[in-house]
């Protein structure tokens, strides 16, 4: 589907909450998706909007849309904007599996039921050294955690991206082993910064941004907000995550964002804002370093990168 220019909402508009309420918003509540969803946009209740410094403009929606890195279509910035379009993200289910009371399969809008849709301003922040400003609509990761209520030994959660080879051309290919996974520690996951997403400026998820389900860490590297969600398995060992089995060295499996542990072949000390000409310095796990630090307080985050 493609979103006109006219429709996308301006920066200064998505920053007055009423104006945004009332026009981009809407759209999102009743887009197929988000239709049966209550939405909340009171900034006074919820701390975790706009994390942001006046140095922080949102990435236009036609950035957002068109430079992604999504190997499931291709290894290139223009690859999943340009050969997405055969996916078919609805109708959609997720298997909840593994070490929790509530398992099985769901249609994406009866797990939804009944979820708040909140909008977030967050960093996107890829270990490549590039990065992007995103206003997402989503709501907190614990809140589905909560409903299909994990087990006491559910130390760890794992994400599966679906594997649609005759829909996404890049698993045709031998790049990465195919589904990607990727995971995150319990307290992680249960933080408020994180996120399930199903929409951007408004709008639900394109293909190319991983529609109709994806995962936001905003502290750590690009690569851990897993898209287009089929599977969460809750289990008791730190499981699986695709970039750490391909190449351990260079992805670890934490990847909180942190300037001073450089990839081996460049710099992660400083980042380029797309749009943006002159490169900036990098912040500890993203700029969220008051709000998460305490998850690591007691872990040498050089070696556990």
């Amino acid at each position: 589907m493609k979103i006109l220019g006219s429709e996308i909402t301006p920066y200064r508009t998505y920053l007055n909450r009423r104006k945004f309420i009332q026009t981009s918003i809407a759209a999102t509540i009743t887009s197929s998706l988000a239709s049966n969803l209550n939405a909340e946009h009171n900034k006074a209740e919820n701390q975790y909007l706009d994390q942001l410094s006046e140095k922080d403009l949102l990435n236009t929606y036609e950035e957002i849309t068109t430079y992604n890195n999504f190997y499931e279509f291709g290894t290139g910035k223009s690859d999943p904007s340009s050969n997405s379009d055969l996916f078919k993200p609805h109708p959609w289910s997720v298997n909840i599996e593994g070490l929790v009371h509530k398992s099985g399969t769901f249609n994406l809008e009866d797990l939804l039921k009944d979820m708040t849709i909140e909008d977030r301003v967050y960093r996107l922040r890829c270990v490549e050294a590039w990065s992007m400003v995103i206003p997402w609509q989503g709501f907190p990761l614990y809140k589905l955690i909560n409903k299909v209520e994990p087990l006491s030994d559910a130390k760890y959660i794992q994400f599966e991206t679906v594997y649609r080879p005759e829909e996404m051309p890049g698993q045709r290919r031998n790049v990465l082993s195919w589904p990607y996974v990727e995971g995150l520690r319990m307290d992680e996951a249960m933080h408020p910064l994180t996120i399930l997403s199903t929409g951007l400026y408004g709008h639900d998820l394109l293909n190319q941004n991983g529609a109709p389900l994806r995962l936001v860490v905003p502290w750590k590297y690009g690569f851990k907000s897993i898209k287009s969600i089929v599977a969460i398995r809750f289990v008791s060992k730190e499981p699986a995550a695709t970039w750490s089995l391909e190449n351990p060295r260079e992805y670890g499996f934490y990847s909180n964002v942190n300037p001073n542990v450089d990839h081996p072949r460049w710099t992660q000390a400083t980042e380029r804002r797309i749009g943006e000409f002159f490169r900036r310095p990098t912040l500890i796990f993203n700029g969220y370093a008051d709000k998460v630090s305490d998850l690591y307080k007691d872990m040498d985050l050089i070696k556990y990168y």
